[in-house]
């Protein structure tokens, strides 16, 4: 186990953060004076609109923050399978982990088409992901599957929240975005329905370690869509 979990020592070597790079891509700081220098020449303003009608302000805040929580479920992944990769319950997590880089590697992809800068947490993430998904596993696949409950659900409420928003402006405006999140947002209750089906709700002091979880998800939430 200890030869397992020397593999968290590379996440823990975060590159300056205006040089972060996840995969192949790299986010430079630029894209934040971009952004800021938008909203400036355009009336500025959390409600500003562009010329095809979509909220700026609203579209950065939402892929900024839905690529922080993809990240730090990338690492909380990572930490899960480097405690219990090697165990039955691995390819259960590997699984679970591939769908998160799929969803990371998305909005990747987003955050260059409109220059969203990450936010600036990111460093932070990159280890407290990684040491929750470890330390939660080395309580047994119970430990790790409670986590992961706590997790998906609160992203799924979260996603569900982005979702009854854009809907309320005009839907046909943000029709990829509506798409991206309703396609994670069922990825992510299905990880939730695995967590449950392994027997999470039998981790230790399940009820506490689920509230405390979620209360840090929330909280990285709030700052990640605004720092």
């Amino acid at each position: 186990m200890l030869s397992r979990l020397s593999s968290w020592r590379p996440v823990l070597r975060v590159r300056p953060l205006w040089r972060y790079q996840s995969n192949a891509t790299i986010i430079d700081p630029v894209w934040e004076s971009v952004e800021r220098s938008e909203r400036r020449e355009n009336g500025g303003g959390e409600g500003h609109r562009g010329g095809d009608g979509v909220d700026r302000a609203l579209l950065c805040r939402i892929i900024r923050v839905d690529h922080a929580g993809e990240f730090g479920a990338d690492r909380l992944y990572a930490g899960q399978s480097a405690v219990l990769g090697r165990g039955p319950v691995g390819p259960i997590i590997q699984k679970m982990w591939d769908e998160e880089k799929e969803h990371l590697q998305k909005f990747e992809e987003l955050m260059i088409r409109h220059r969203v800068r990450p936010t600036a947490l990111l460093p932070i993430w990159n280890v407290a992901g990684f040491l929750i998904g470890a330390g939660t596993a080395l309580l047994g696949k119970e430990g790790a599957m409670a986590c992961t409950v706590a997790v998906e659900e609160t992203i799924s409420e979260h996603y569900n929240n982005q979702i009854r928003t854009l809907m309320e402006r005009n839907p046909e405006q943000y029709t990829e975005l509506l798409q991206v999140l309703k396609k994670f947002r069922d990825d992510e209750m299905e990880h939730l329905d695995t967590g449950l089906e392994h027997d999470a709700e039998q981790a230790p002091g399940y009820t506490v370690l689920k509230t405390a979880i979620q209360l840090g998800c929330k909280a990285a939430i709030c700052l990640s869509e605004h720092i």
